[in-house]
């Protein structure tokens, strides 16, 4: 809550418990997500053991009427939608998009947008890990951290011998382990730490890293440094699958994660100014003033003119 607070820059309003009232818009929307989706759908615990929604809402062991995670978040943003776009009558049956709409054309209200530089830095939402800096110079490692049981570093931090022993604040994407965001506890950046060996390869997140290592973990032994541990585990998992139906399960889990993970990496940032006399740590960036100017860029521009925005109803079809 923190980390998210000072990334929007907002601060947290819980207001008194047991107190529905005091905030009787997001209540009503909660109210409205229980009553249209959640109560509807298989397994429903129901607000109390008697709940007979709760008996009609039973599977009955049936698999297939289970809601997969990925239908789970469709299914919300539909409901979202559905909302944002249906008449609401403390709004004088108006539609909360053209509320909105009336709020910002009619009586010129600002609206708070998220600045594109964090648009693009989502990651820094979350709350950072700390790493140490290790290195084994003597045996020719140089200066990396280790998350996950994995080695991640790159040319500026191999570079930096000064920070072994210190903490690291790194960001990382559960659903992309290839690469991670360092910052010192200054602030400055790092840039993007790389993953070591063939973790960089094929894109994983951090539930098949765990099921690789907790295998690796069982046969006491490690794979080579030129094998791709990921192949390694779904080839293993293939020739188990035929006689084992545990086997089967975690190899169709394998695919489809790797079929769903990501291609993007983690954002590398904005630059930054590198100030003279600076550590060498400060030159991950290019300053922009070293940067080539082009004459494109000092030519005289036309005058942007404003757009007038069509804001829909929200309705999904």
């Amino acid at each position: 809550m923190t980390a998210l607070c000072e990334f929007i820059g907002c601060c947290v309003d819980a207001g008194p418990r047991y107190s529905p009232d005091e905030r009787p818009y997001i209540e009503r929307f909660f109210g409205t997500i229980a009553s249209r989706l959640s109560s509807r759908l298989p397994g429903y615990t129901g607000s109390h053991p008697r709940d007979l929604r709760r008996a009609l809402s039973d599977p009955k062991d049936n698999l297939r009427l289970y809601v997969s995670l990925d239908e789970l978040e469709e299914l919300v943003e539909y409901a979202i939608a559905a909302y944002n776009g249906t008449p609401h009558s403390g709004l004088n049956n108006a539609t909360p998009l053209e509320a909105i709409e009336y709020f910002v054309r009619g009586k010129q209200t600002l609206v708070t947008w998220l600045a594109e530089q964090r648009r693009r830095t989502l990651c820094l939402m979350q709350s950072a890990r700390r790493c140490r800096v290790r290195a084994y110079l003597e045996q020719g490692v140089r200066p990396h951290i280790k998350l996950h049981g994995v080695r991640y570093t790159n040319g500026v931090l191999a570079t930096s011998a000064h920070l072994i022993g210190r903490n690291l604040l790194v960001y990382m994407n559960a659903d992309d382990l290839r690469c991670v965001r360092a910052f010192l506890p200054d602030g400055t950046e790092l840039g993007v730490l790389e993953a070591q060996g063939a973790w960089r390869v094929v894109p994983h997140n951090l539930k098949l890293r765990q099921e690789i290592r907790k295998g690796k973990g069982k046969r006491r032994n490690h794979v080579g440094a030129d094998v791709n541990p990921i192949e390694a585990y779904v080839r293993e998992k293939l020739a188990q699958a035929k006689t084992t139906r545990k086997a089967a399960t975690q190899l169709a889990q394998a695919m489809r994660l790797l079929a769903t993970a990501p291609t993007v990496r983690t954002p590398a940032g904005p630059p930054r100014t590198v100030e003279p006399g600076a550590a060498p740590v400060s030159t991950v960036a290019q300053s922009p003033a070293t940067s080539p100017v082009n004459e494109a860029d000092l030519a005289p521009r036309a005058p942007v003119r404003p757009k007038k925005l069509s804001i829909g109803t929200g309705q999904v079809f």
